[in-house]
């Protein structure tokens, strides 16, 4: 899986890193003692512990090739190089000397393995560095500075060297070579996803295409049928065909192509409906009231042909001829996916014997079998006039099958 390429990738780096921050700290310490023992003059704790420090520091390296397992060795090393670095800091100025450094390089070495262990190292650090100010007073200092007078400015030197070579040609190279490699996998990212987008807009242009094919051919084979009962049932299935189109046109507008604005393709869609069924000049009211809501495809679509039979059934059989009347739609949401779909007519309606059970009506089958798809419940409302219905649904998300 793509995710878990990413994690062993990841682990590799932090490996590789660790690992060659203890090669390297291990040897530098070790020269550092050297130095100081037979150059500085330096021969109480101070390379004592720097040698104590790189040998213990290579034995970690040499436990995890056994082990392999990285965490454990990065917070051995980490904790053995503040230990070290206290006692260093302590026995050679405390809280003026230049070693302190390689506490803060604790400190970063932490975050760049991880947030968690960075602030972990933080605190800690803090807390040493009070303990090393305190040292400051006389009445509270048990260490004294062991560096001779005349090489503490080469100690200091070297403190620093030591200090800015690790952060910039180890830390800071391998920061820099995680930026560059972040920077051009995010570049490549966005283009691999542009490239998709413009591929999933061409392949909803081509679906709304071949709907509106689909619709056409519908519409010359019923000019081609006389009998009445044919003519209407190729006219809803045109209809149905042209609410799917039209969710497939709309996503290809936008520049958003996981969802689309409900509201104006109800509207839309019914303003169609009422056009297509009972002509221009229709005495049928259409009133919607929709908030801002964002519907994907997977939804969007069962829901535009749940909303279209429920009207078509209105305008057929809920409103004769040129008579006057309301076509009410209201959607609302609830909590996390849950919507309510208030729909209905203040047409002559039926008797509530009648169900979708009982009936021939596909139409009324179809707004039963779109509400289970929609995961929903479906409730007539008696308390007005006409047909009404309250229908509770979820929004279906896809579910992708993981990549092998």
């Amino acid at each position: 899986m793509p995710d878990s390429h990413i994690e062993q990738e990841y682990l590799r780096e932090k490996t590789k890193l660790v690992l060659k921050v203890n090669y390297i700290t291990s040897a530098l310490a070790i020269v550092f003692g050297l130095i100081c023992l037979f150059l500085l003059n330096i021969t109480e704790i101070i390379p004592h512990v720097l040698f104590i420090y790189g040998l213990a520091n290579l034995a970690n390296t040499y436990i995890y090739q056994v082990t392999k397992k990285i965490s454990i060795t990065y917070y051995l090393s980490s904790l053995m190089a503040l230990v070290a670095a206290l006692i260093v800091t302590l026995y050679s100025g405390g809280i003026n000397s230049s070693f302190i450094f390689m506490l803060a390089l604790v400190v970063f070495a932490g975050y760049v393995n991880t947030r968690k262990h960075g602030r972990f190292f933080l605190y800690l650090t803090f807390a040493i560095i009070l303990f090393i100010f305190s040292q400051s007073f006389p009445q509270l200092s048990f260490t004294e500075n062991l560096v001779p007078i005349e090489f503490r400015s080469i100690f200091s030197l070297i403190s620093v060297s030591f200090s800015l070579f690790l952060l910039g040609s180890i830390f800071g190279k391998d920061l820099l070579k995680s930026h560059n490699a972040l920077y051009k996998s995010k570049k490549e990212l966005t283009r691999q996803m542009y490239e998709k987008e413009m591929l999933l807009k061409e392949v909803h242009h081509r679906v709304k295409n071949n709907l509106q094919t689909v619709s056409s051919l519908l519409s010359l084979q019923t000019r081609n049928v006389e009998e009445t009962q044919m003519r209407n049932l190729l006219k809803s299935t045109q209809n149905r065909v042209i609410s799917m189109a039209m969710v497939h046109e709309m996503l290809y507008m936008r520049k958003d192509i996981s969802q689309i604005e409900y509201k104006s393709y109800v509207q839309e869609l019914s303003e169609y409906l009422i056009r297509s069924i009972k002509g221009l000049d229709s005495k049928v009211q259409l009133k919607i009231d929709i908030p801002e809501i964002k519907l994907g495809i997977d939804t969007a679509i069962p829901l535009g042909l749940l909303i279209n039979e429920a009207v078509t059934n209105a305008l057929k059989y809920g409103f004769a001829d040129d008579q006057e009347g309301e076509i009410y739609i209201a959607l609302k949401k609830e909590i996390d996916r849950h919507y309510v779909l208030n729909i209905g007519d203040n047409g002559v309606g039926f008797p509530d014997t009648i169900n979708y059970k009982n009936s021939k009506s596909l139409g009324l089958k179809l707004i039963h079998n779109l509400t289970r798809q929609l995961k929903g419940s479906i409730q007539k409302d008696t308390s007005k006039k006409g047909t009404n219905y309250i229908i509770k649904f979820q929004e279906i998300k896809q579910q992708l099958s993981p990549v092998a």
